[in-house]
């Protein structure tokens, strides 16, 4: 049920895009959900908060079991607009709070009473979360509502958030080219599974902030001399090779989702909602919204993938400020494209993949009406060349000097250990998708 947690996952604030009011007499929320071989029953759309409540497949919980599962509110994950995120721990088995047996370790966000988001978006989480499953979505394992509390309980994401990886400096190393266009599917999967439910789902506030990274368990991969003695086998300098199951992007904070056009409708009128930077500029200027304001949206984002810059960034001066606008003379423009890749990234891409991807940016940002779905999307971005190494090196804490392993007169037992390393990389290549036909970028206004 739970996610493993790596040793160098460091707790830090949280430092985000908050979704603020895009036009006069407007509110906001941000939102996701799944695809639909993995959909769980959509009921009918319940009318009162009682009848959402009672359709979540998701625990109920009181609020003396989450204070006492985070240990008093101890342990602070990240904090943002809508509150707290605390760290948490369940029974694996039976999501009690209590100390015995096997635990799983869960992030509990606690709503601040004055915080920008309330009940309503609240309300809205437990409502698609807790009937949407997608292995892009994140988990909602429970919620509380009791007296003026309201607290949603997710599943661990050990990783944080696109945004931390993309733009805040430390130690860690920069994300690598694969490692983007690995999250850059897993969320376009995510969208183009909330698109295409029977009931679509638009998600409103897609950006870096709200794409959570996961962080799978499986058996490493280990290099090492192989020495034998009288109890087994012992390798000698080890290192731990993970296997590409990290990174694994989920859609998160659906507080903003709105149900999608039905029938003969085309779009959905409705307040306008968002981020500075990532809201489509028809949305904008008509509050009239339909899931192609999510691909301008993912646009955005694969732009931030692609530059390394943020959408907005008021530290750059003029048009610079808007990433956008800063990249309209050099996404369609191969001789010029190298002007905007991420600096960070140390020439280490293919240069027809980041063609490929600046293609389909350009594609997304377009005229709503030339907008590629997000099923098409996700297809070019499948497409796009990678390097065939799939592995890397972990830090020097995930490296042991002597460990011992079973004997090899039981093979059952050490079977697991002998990972080929040619399952480590998908398949590659695949020739340059066709151009979206799509008007000029000066169409987008800010």
């Amino acid at each position: 049920m739970g996610n493993c947690v790596g040793s160098h996952w460091k707790k830090q604030k949280l430092v985000t895009s908050e979704p603020v009011v895009l036009s006069e007499d407007k509110h906001l929320s941000a939102f996701p959900s799944p695809s639909k071989s993995f959909q769980a029953a959509i009921l009918p759309a319940p009318r009162s908060d009682g009848d959402i409540l009672s359709s979540s497949h998701s625990k109920p919980f009181t609020y003396q079991e989450l204070k006492s599962a985070t240990r008093n509110f101890r342990d602070l994950l990240g904090e943002g607009g809508f509150g707290c995120v605390y760290e948490g721990w369940l029974d694996q088995h039976t999501l009690s709070s209590s100390k015995p047996g096997p635990r799983a370790v869960v992030a509990v966000k606690k709503l601040k009473p004055q915080g920008f988001q309330g009940h309503k978006e609240w309300l809205s989480e437990v409502k698609y979360l807790g009937q949407l499953h997608h292995p892009n979505l994140v988990k909602l394992i429970g919620y509380c509502l009791e007296g003026n509390n309201r607290l949603l309980v997710y599943e661990y994401m050990p990783k944080g958030s696109l945004e931390n990886h993309l733009f805040q400096s430390g130690d860690a190393p920069p994300l690598s080219w694969a490692m983007r266009m690995k999250v850059a599917i897993g969320a376009a999967r995510g969208l183009s599974f909330l698109h295409e439910l029977e009931h679509q789902v638009i998600y409103r506030d897609f950006k870096a902030s709200n794409i959570l990274l996961d962080s799978v368990c499986t058996l490493p991969f280990m290099a090492g001399q192989v020495i034998p003695n009288f109890l087994g086998y012992t390798i000698i300098n080890v290192t731990f090779l993970s296997i590409l199951q990290e990174f694994n992007a989920k859609l998160s904070d659906f507080g903003l989702a709105k149900a999608g056009p039905t029938g003969d409708e085309t779009h959905v009128t409705t307040q306008v909602l968002g981020t500075h930077g990532y809201a489509a500029p028809e949305y904008i200027a008509t509050g009239r919204l339909t899931v192609k304001c999510d691909v301008y949206s993912f646009g955005v984002v694969l732009l931030e993938l692609i530059s390394g810059r943020r959408a907005v960034d008021k530290t750059k001066v003029g048009m610079e400020q808007n990433l956008v606008e800063w990249v309209k003379s050099y996404l369609g423009d191969k001789r010029k494209l190298f002007r905007i890749m991420d600096i960070k990234l140390e020439g280490q891409y293919p240069q027809k993949g980041a063609l490929m991807a600046a293609f389909l940016a350009l594609g997304c940002l377009g005229d709503a009406k030339f907008r590629p779905s997000m099923a098409e999307v996700l297809d070019h971005l499948e497409k796009i060349p990678v390097p065939k190494k799939a592995t890397k090196p972990l830090d020097k804490s995930d490296r042991l000097l002597v460990v011992s392993v079973p004997s090899p007169r039981s093979p059952q037992q050490h079977a697991h250990y002998h990972l080929s390393p040619t399952n480590l990389a998908p398949a590659a290549a695949s020739p340059i998708p066709p151009q979206f036909k799509s008007p000029p970028l000066s169409s987008i206004t800010h």
